[in-house]
């Protein structure tokens, strides 16, 4: 018999500096979104209807105090409208949301930066991020743009997204993540990047990112620039890719699926997102 059950709703991101060279980065909320659920049985166990059973449990085992657990069992489902393994944060959402539901099973009131510490600690140990990524984590947990310090999970600035921007995601054909073993021989360069961001000054900071990427990756570059080309207001590779996204108003978002046309792969369109995550509990 089912005692709770709790869903949360948590979205993307796309990347602005990406935080690997430095320990610190930049992201920006997108609208494609990852919904978790949690129950709380009277059995006990933790089940999970997931990708990757290792983070959930790890969730689960530092969200919710181990006498509930040995009377109770938990089943996570994971629902998610975000491309896994292309640099669109697919992860960081997953480990918020089911943070976030988990949360909320035992406790009313929650503490933002505490699920975020649960959702960042559990990836880290489930290797599922290098850094730690407490950027992508706060820009799919609160949306609009974060700069953070991942290493002290500090938040440096949080402010929301113009409304009327899109990302447009080009999701190519070869599913090839790039090497970032090259990464830390540009820091200096990311360092650069990242004091844009820290600025406001974010689509400096998001087409630097690009060249920058683009090189150490030994990336194309060209469906980067073509989308500048075609109107972006700044456009990278997302993550470690091999995703490209480039930001945009609405009047230039044709010209810049058309940029992409030229390339082997398909395009997502997804508005920018400002909204804070969400969790609410269910009947029954």
């Amino acid at each position: 018999m089912i005692k709770k059950r709790v869903r949360a709703t948590v979205h993307g991101a796309i990347s602005i500096v990406n935080a690997l060279a430095t320990c610190s980065g930049s992201a920006l909320g997108i609208s494609l979104s990852v919904t978790a659920e949690a129950d709380l049985r009277t059995r006990e166990g933790i089940r999970s209807q997931t990708v990757n059973e290792k983070l959930i449990r790890n969730i689960v085992y530092n969200t919710i105090p181990k006498e509930i657990l040995a009377e109770n069992s938990v089943y996570i489902s994971v629902e998610s409208e975000i491309p896994m393994g292309f640099g669109l944060k697919s992860s960081s959402a997953v480990s918020d949301a089911v943070a976030l539901a988990c949360s909320k099973l035992v406790k009313e009131d929650i503490e933002d930066y505490v699920v975020l510490d649960r959702a960042v600690l559990a990836s880290l140990d489930a290797g599922v991020t290098i850094t730690g990524a407490y950027d992508d984590s706060s820009a799919c947990y609160f949306g609009g743009f974060v700069v953070t310090n991942n290493r002290t999970h500090e938040i440096i600035h949080h402010q929301e997204a113009p409304p009327n921007l899109y990302a447009i995601i080009f999701i190519p054909k070869a599913t090839r993540r790039g090497n970032m073993s090259k990464v830390d021989s540009m820091s200096d360069l990311f360092g650069a990047a990242f004091k844009f961001a820290t600025a406001g000054e974010y689509w400096k900071a998001m087409n630097l990112n690009g060249m920058l990427l683009s090189t150490s990756l030994s990336a194309e570059y060209e469906p980067v620039l073509k989308a500048i080309q075609g109107g972006a207001l700044a456009a990278s590779i997302s993550g470690n890719g091999p995703a490209i996204a480039a930001v945009s108003n609405e009047e230039n978002i044709e010209d810049i699926k058309a940029a992409f046309a030229k390339f082997n792969g398909s395009v997502i369109v997804s508005k920018i997102n400002n909204e804070k995550a969400t969790a609410e509990t269910l009947v029954g």
